[in-house]
């Protein structure tokens, strides 16, 4: 393939990807398939002899297409946001063009520089203290990490590093036990167990946020039991109903009792960039490291997972080997991010967090946010009409989680006819024991008329639901 057929198919790819962004509203949200369905449609063996791309693309609709669920659909719901955008693929393939590996400043200066760059753009649109810039005189920064999960994951093994520092036989590494909500991501349990060591689930409150009370007292019992506490990972907007920690309290409990403090805003931090909601960011400045995704709401496509560390020598005591050949002259006046991350190579993804913002500006990104979370408040506002249905309160930004008042098996049985019929996708989550239907606007092309569209097919659900219930009921009273 020369360049010409490169700047031909190039071409027709970059088309392809805008007809199926702007034709989305025909297909379903979410995949037909069966498990295993793509076995049949792909050769068991490799081509011996190339194909033409003419072939190639002719097996895109039929092979790729029919498997994939299209996270940008208008009527996708599920999980978390995916970010997307034009100026955001436009960076991924300037990046995969040029195709080099920033693992040290040397490698790729571009690399690290616009990198940190773009750490301190972020921090300062999220209203992080100055202690987490680079160009600030501390030893804070930030990187980009692939996700969140990667994020906790090193946050605890440079926590775990720093409370073993004065350990010498290492018998107290059994001890030690990282804390999180118990509606915490499952990273945080997942970190854990990486690094060997125990996980307490808070129990979360009314509101499902762990609380500094909460928190002590799981603490003060693990205390007591000859275990020591060394890591809490606090959530600003968790993942099943985008609950809060109590930030503001649990700051100064890890401060006061000594604890590395992780702050989870992957999800929730994405808020702050509204002057709005900048209140969840308080006790922000108790952070040890702290992670967001620009590619959840903030229109930069996956993966960029944004990581800011208060002292960045406390990663780098765990993730650094210098071997020779990556020495280099300039050695130590820039930070080589191959020592703040667990992968030694990187591709360059600052490049689409710098189109993105450039091209939308910081209000583009706050009208996005603001409309995600204008249609949660428009779609609780049906929800609450129908006195069939309640919500959990309070709807926060852009999730609603609702129920049909009754058992949690009607519930489930309305969740399964929908999600089957593929007109809308959803995720369910179940909170304090109760069964949830769970609705994240999470496409920007979501409009108004999407949201009445979604209400119209879960009442109709529901009538279908009850008329099948009662149906039941006669027919067993008559029986």
């Amino acid at each position: 393939m020369d360049a010409e057929e490169f700047r031909k198919w190039g071409k027709f790819m970059i088309d392809y990807v805008a007809d199926y962004w702007s034709t989305l509203r025909t297909r379903k949200p979410y995949a037909g398939v069966k498990p295993g369905y793509l076995r049949q449609l792909v050769p068991r063996n490799a081509p011996d002899k190339g194909e033409s791309w003419e072939s190639i693309f002719a097996d895109l609709e039929n092979v790729i297409m029919e498997g994939v669920t299209h996270w940008h659909h208008p009527c996708f719901f599920a999980y978390f946001p995916s970010g997307n955008s034009y100026p955001s693929v436009i960076g991924d393939i300037l990046s995969s063009g040029i195709a080099a590996l920033g693992f040290t400043w040397a490698s790729s200066p571009a690399y690290t520089e616009l990198e940190m760059a773009m750490m301190d753009w972020l921090a300062k649109m999220i209203g992080l203290p100055e202690k987490f810039l680079y160009t600030h005189s501390g030893p804070g920064g930030g990187i980009i990490q692939g996700s969140a999960s990667e994020c906790v994951h090193l946050s605890m093994m440079a926590a775990r590093k720093w409370v073993l520092r004065d350990s010498t036989d290492g018998q107290d590494s059994g001890k030690l036990v990282a804390y999180a909500s118990e509606q915490a991501h499952s990273s945080v349990e997942r970190a854990a167990l990486l690094n060997c060591v125990k996980f307490c689930p808070v129990k979360s409150d009314d509101l499902c946020r762990m609380t500094a009370a909460a928190l002590e007292e799981a603490i003060q019992k693990d205390k007591e039991a000859g275990l020591i506490p060394f890591f809490v990972c606090a959530t600003l907007g968790t993942t099943a109903c985008c609950a809060v920690d109590c930030l503001a309290e649990i700051g100064p409990l890890c401060s006061k009792i000594g604890v590395w403090l992780h702050v989870d805003g992957a999800y929730g931090a994405s808020a702050a960039i509204c002057h709005e909601y900048r209140w969840i960011m308080q006790g922000i400045e108790y952070a040890d490291t702290i992670t967001q995704n620009p590619h959840k709401a903030l229109m930069v496509n996956c993966d960029c997972s944004a990581f800011w560390m208060k002292d960045c020598r406390r990663i780098e005591q765990v993730c650094t080997v210098n071997p020779q050949y990556l020495n280099y002259q300039q050695q130590g006046t820039c930070p080589d991010l191959k020592n703040l991350s667990v992968p030694h190579g990187r591709r360059l993804r600052a490049l689409k967090l710098w189109f993105t913002i450039r091209i939308y500006g910081t209000e583009g990104l706050r009208k996005t946010f603001r409309k995600y979370c204008t249609m949660a408040q428009y779609f609780s506002s049906l929800v609450i009409k129908d006195p069939r249905f309640e919500i959990f309160q309070p709807t926060a930004f852009g999730v609603v989680c609702l129920r049909m008042k009754g058992s949690n098996e009607i519930n489930e049985k309305l969740a399964h006819m929908l999600i089957e019929a593929r007109d809308i996708h959803f995720v369910t989550v179940t909170l304090h024991g109760k069964f949830y239907i769970r609705i994240n606007i999470s496409s920007s092309a979501t409009e108004m008329s999407d949201m009445d569209f979604t209400w119209m097919k879960i009442r109709l659900g529901a009538d279908e639901v009850l008329h099948a219930s009662t149906d039941i009921c006669n027919s067993e009273a008559v029986a």
